[in-house]
């Protein structure tokens, strides 16, 4: 008080920077709906994490094979190139929360069939196979239900702060899922014991999702056959630089990924053991956390098509640095650089496939957008051990790393809208928000 007149302290531009950027960064979880799905998720994706890791490492000791490490991921890929059409098309035509309980439900009993195949030391390996593409099959559903779901669960200008905490928690996940199954493994804890607890994890999953309450939308009319569900593909091939942001994330991700022979790595070139994979493992998502941290404290990209293309070719290197490393650090840092980067470049695609597309088509789009993702994720993990197996760990993974940063090049050079895209907006903007429904 001075002379009797209260003066009120008037906060510095540093702290009214603070606070905006706090207030930008929380926009998505102070929503219910989102609240209660990023629950779900980070259950979800812990889970699925823990039993990648524990399959991967089984798959491994039982077999010591590089190319059986590229088997299982091909196990994965294979129902998604059968089901992913009709798996949109069920996205779109269908409730999306349903659907999801469902996949989550569904995955929980494939967690208990690994358990139970983990506790028979004598199990045959095709059982895990067998099980993994089961595992694709609920995936296949999974996977566009719970894209095209979150555009109704947050308004359209925060749908961007909404994956970029999507994206930390799966990488939240995706550092704790590895380290506790690492740590488990290396403790000499039964396998079985892993996959009960990844049970119980998806079993959660679905009983959170089941308190959503996402906005109505309406279902695809258009007819159930054959050309309804080519649909989404038609719209991408119509949206070109959609079309280009899916593609560069596929060929960069299918050749320079090296995920399946981490357990190669960590055992014989690296020197270490089940807990040194579940570090390795865990630095990619470890980097892409800090990384989705940045991102949904920053506003929307402004030049998102050249951000694009840089952070890709970015990938490319660090994946070239991986292969040639001989020592733990330098490979955990190359790792950890090449999630940060990566993790920018599925902000900037998810936003792009959300936003550029309708929300009777979504479903279908986010399907063909996830066909992309398992062609380089899970074919990229069979590329790398047939080149492994043939040629060696390093020359499968430098190689590939190589490939990324042309594949960038050429991409950059054939698609001159993705080179010019700036800020990414809706192309449904006119589109009437119903309120919430059940």
């Amino acid at each position: 008080m001075v002379g009797g007149t209260i003066v009120r302290a008037v906060p510095s531009p540093t702290l009214r920077a603070v606070r905006r950027i706090a207030s930008d960064f929380a926009r998505a979880p102070r929503e219910p709906n989102y609240a209660i799905f990023a629950v779900a998720f980070l259950c979800s994706a812990t889970a699925l994490q823990m039993l990648s890791t524990t399959v991967l490492w089984e798959i491994w000791e039982r077999t010591h094979d590089a190319l059986m490490l590229g088997y299982a991921g091909l196990a994965r890929a294979l129902p998604v190139f059968v089901l992913a059409l009709p798996a949109g098309h069920a996205a779109d035509r269908y409730s999306r929360k349903r659907i999801l309980i469902a996949t989550w439900a569904a995955y929980a009993l494939g967690a208990l069939g690994f358990a139970a195949f983990g506790a028979d030391a004598d199990a045959p390996v095709w059982m895990f196979f067998a099980l993994l593409f089961g595992l694709g099959c609920i995936r296949s559903f999974n996977a566009p239900s719970r894209g095209s779901l979150l555009p109704l669960l947050v308004r359209e200008d925060m749908l961007e702060n909404a994956l970029a905490w999507n994206s930390g928690i799966f990488q939240a996940s995706s550092i704790l899922g590895p380290l506790l199954a690492g740590y488990a493994l290396s403790a000499d804890m039964p396998t079985w014991v892993v996959y009960v607890t990844c049970a119980v994890l998806l079993a959660l999953s679905a009983a959170a999702t089941c308190a959503l309450r996402p906005r109505h939308a309406p279902q695809a009319s258009g007819g159930r056959g054959f050309g309804a569900m080519l649909a989404g593909m038609s719209h991408i091939w119509k949206e070109r630089t959609v079309l280009a942001a899916i593609t560069l994330d596929m060929v960069g991700v299918l050749l320079g990924g090296a995920t399946a022979l981490l357990p190669l790595f960590a055992d014989q070139i690296l020197g270490g053991g089940a807990a040194t994979l579940g570090w390795l493992r865990a630095a990619p998502y470890i980097g892409a956390l800090a990384s989705a941290i940045v991102l949904a404290a920053r506003p929307r990209f402004t030049r998102a098509g050249p951000v694009l293309l840089m952070v890709v070719a970015a990938f490319g290197v660090c994946m070239v640095v991986f292969g040639i490393s001989q020592v733990v650090w330098l490979s955990f840092a190359a790792l950890l650089v090449s999630g940060a980067v990566d993790n920018v470049s599925v902000v900037i695609r998810h936003a792009l496939v959300q936003l550029r597309t309708p929300n009777r088509l979504r479903g279908r789009v986010s399907a063909v957008n996830g066909l992309f993702i398992e062609c380089s994720n899970e074919l990229g993990a069979f590329e790398s051990g047939l080149v492994a197996k043939l040629f060696g760990p390093v020359v499968s993974v430098v190689s590939g790393g190589i490939g990324t940063v042309l594949a960038v090049g050429a991409i950059a050079w054939m698609s001159p809208e993705l080179r010019r895209l700036g800020v990414i907006k809706e192309i449904e903007a006119e589109e009437e928000r119903p309120a919430m429904s059940a």
